[in-house]
């Protein structure tokens, strides 16, 4: 999300449904790498639905461990291929053309970050961190419907 008063960092995992309103969220450490959290962020899904069919990501979840392990739970992975990727390519054009709708994820973000607390984590504890990204993220589903 931002930077933090008491110096280290934190990830926010979010997802979103196709309406770009928050169904999960998820935070960690800032020294984890992306591609192990997003398997923890489609557990964190709160409403009761079924997996995804597509997960939009960026660039750094271009791992072909990480595909294989979405594929078992039946879901597949839309992200751009990195430019130094050395193994052929697992998508072709057709997938990428969903990756348009990616701007959905980046508004709900920059929804999140009018809660000022988000966007500098004055919280020393993780807990009380998350429960108010969770806050926030129900403010805003309340907001869209209400």
């Amino acid at each position: 999300m931002g930077v933090t008063k008491i110096g280290k960092g934190t990830k926010v995992q979010l997802v979103c449904d196709g309406n770009g309103l928050p169904v999960g969220v998820r935070i960690a450490a800032a020294n984890v790498p992306e591609t192990e959290l997003i398997e923890p962020s489609l557990d964190a899904i709160v409403v009761d639905c079924s997996d995804p069919e597509h997960l939009l990501y960026d660039k750094a979840a271009d791992s072909d461990a990480l595909r294989e392990r979405l594929e078992a739970r039946g879901i597949e992975l839309v992200t751009p291929h990195r430019r130094n990727r050395r193994r052929a390519a697992r998508q072709d054009g057709r997938a990428l053309r969903r990756y348009k709708r990616r701007f959905k994820i980046e508004h709900l973000i920059q929804r999140l970050k009018i809660f000022r607390r988000l966007r500098v984590r004055y919280d020393y504890r993780s807990a009380v961190f998350e429960g108010f990204v969770q806050l926030a993220c129900l403010l805003i589903l309340l907001r869209e419907f209400v």
